[in-house]
């Protein structure tokens, strides 16, 4: 059955007519009420323009769509990456396996196959780290999308447990300025160079790594004493020859669902150490369980999930604004647009048919209190409603705070965001216009102890379930990205172009001619 078609759809239709307004009703007893908590977390969602009848309705709808089996269905290892009829990937999708190093029991043959082997990965990591302890002091992760967006997010939040003395640098983009600025100042003796290709091929990853090969050649330097590869068996970078170290990922585990495989995991193991990769591995895995597990009332990637379609589908609202007060945070909502909108910014279901409903929004955001001071003024009395994701923490991740005017920079930054989420909720009613506040504008906050290891690895779990679940319930399949393809040829060609090796095509020399004024 397609998403319109599910009974619960029509009710919350109905129900949308007529939205709870939240300027006059926010009460303490309804955000008491509304909120939930698991593996160190809580969701607050009293500031969700939701009722107890919007709620029921949309736990029918999860229900409706079996969400929690289909969830149970892609961490079993069933074949889920598919349209039905049509030429597709059909894969299973285990990036939960990656993960899945920390307890027994019974497991489907798939996910117990694919933890086996992030196993074996896991302990070639712990002895190429010991193996390379004290040689280098600096890491570049060579990659593209997932293999930069998630490790690089992850390693920028670690910040303050990185192990002394080991830095690490991430390389993406094509672009020559990129390349030069990432090598600008490091000692290419002491650094080791990590290329990270599912397929081996990826053009802008391996430019950019013949461009640091060019670098430490001319320094006298071998290359293959540097440079680490983790690439798909038998991709055309699986080659000993080339590479001091091979690590492999699989095709069951996707781009922007990779940073706790191995395409996160020698970057960041290098950085935090062992231990700390660990860490990571079991926050994720313990919100994984939770994913799975928990009734869908107290489920909190679901119910996320479920507020995040109301505001989509029913309210109307085309975007969503992902605002961590954590500085640390500075580059997750970059991981975050390419995992929601990667997976789920898709116009047909799993059976090939055009949707007839809205399926992923546009995700944004920067950290907070930054944001008050540049598009809050859009998201407070702006024409279009933008409802945010906040995220904060109780505790810092540095011991060291400061009281000024007898409160910490901690404090402040909690009140900022509490004050901000009852500000968009309640709104201010004035009779001068300038300063009138329409509120209603529907938020929820993901409240932590502290940023560490674990709890990063649990967000990271969260924002994926979040966004599996939406695409369970849209009936689309949020594991391929068609999308990215058509783009790719065409740029081929265009290369062809400027080598003078292509077939002139219109199009493309229509632009090169711009080029070559």
């Amino acid at each position: 059955m397609t998403f319109s078609k599910y009974p619960s759809f029509s009710t919350l239709r109905h129900l949308a007519q007529h939205p709870f307004s939240l300027t006059s009703a926010l009460t303490p007893q309804r955000i008491e009420k509304m909120a939930i908590e698991g593996v160190g977390f809580k969701l607050l969602y009293g500031t969700e323009r939701v009722t107890e009848e919007v709620l029921g309705a949309l736990f029918s709808l999860a229900k409706e769509a079996r969400a929690l089996e289909k969830m149970a269905a892609m961490q079993s290892g069933e074949v889920i990456n598919q349209i039905e009829g049509f030429a597709s990937e059909a894969r299973a999708v285990l990036h939960t396996a990656m993960r899945d190093q920390f307890d027994g029991g019974q497991k489907a043959k798939p996910a117990r196959e694919a933890a086996e082997r992030a196993g074996q990965e896991l302990r070639k990591l712990e002895l190429f780290l010991a193996k390379i302890e004290g040689k280098f002091t600096d890491l570049i992760q060579i990659g593209i999308g997932g293999s930069d967006l998630g490790p690089r997010a992850l390693a920028v939040a670690l910040q303050p447990f990185h192990k002394p003395g080991h830095r690490v640098h991430f390389l993406s983009n094509v672009d020559p300025d990129d390349a030069n600025r990432v090598l600008e100042g490091l000692d290419l003796k002491k650094t080791v160079v990590v290329v990270v290709s599912k397929s081996g091929t990826t053009l802008e990853t391996m430019t950019n790594e013949e461009f640091v090969r060019a670098r430490m050649a001319k320094m006298g330097l071998d290359p293959r004493e540097h440079f680490v590869a983790v690439t798909g068996e038998k991709s055309p970078m699986d080659r000993s020859e080339r590479y001091s170290a091979l690590f492999y990922m699989w095709d069951f585990v996707g781009g922007r669902y990779s940073a706790t495989s191995m395409v996160g995991g020698v970057a960041l193991g290098f950085a935090l150490g062992f231990h700390g990769f660990k860490e990571i591995l079991r926050g994720a895995h313990e919100m994984d369980r939770h994913a799975l597990a928990s009734k869908a009332e107290a489920n909190l990637p679901l119910v996320s999930a479920l507020l995040g379609i109301w505001n989509r589908n029913f309210l109307g609202f085309p975007t969503v604004a992902i605002i961590p007060y954590s500085q640390a945070l500075l580059r997750f909502p970059a991981h975050l647009q390419q995992l929601d909108m990667e997976s789920n910014g898709k116009r047909i279901d799993k059976n090939g048919h055009p949707v007839d409903f809205s399926t992923g929004p546009i995700i944004w955001g920067e950290p907070g209190t930054n944001g008050q001071h540049s598009f809050y003024q859009l998201i407070h009395q702006g024409t279009d409603v933008v409802p945010l994701e906040f995220i904060g923490f109780h505790q810092s991740q540095c011991p060291y705070d400061l009281e000024v005017e007898q409160t910490s920079s901690q404090e402040k930054l909690l009140s900022n965001l509490f004050a901000q989420s009852i500000a968009l909720a309640v709104g201010q009613k004035s009779n001068n216009p300038n300063q009138f506040f329409p509120g209603n504008r529907p938020n929820r906050i993901l409240l932590g102890e502290r940023l560490d290891p674990y709890a990063l690895g649990a967000l990271l779990s969260y924002y994926e379930h979040k966004v599996a679940f939406q695409g369970f319930i849209w009936n689309i399949n949020s594991f391929d990205q068609e999308g990215v393809q058509l783009g790719k040829v065409l740029a081929t060609k265009m290369l062809g172009l400027f080598s003078g090796k292509q077939e002139p095509f219109p199009l493309g020399e229509a632009y090169l001619k711009f080029f070559l004024r």
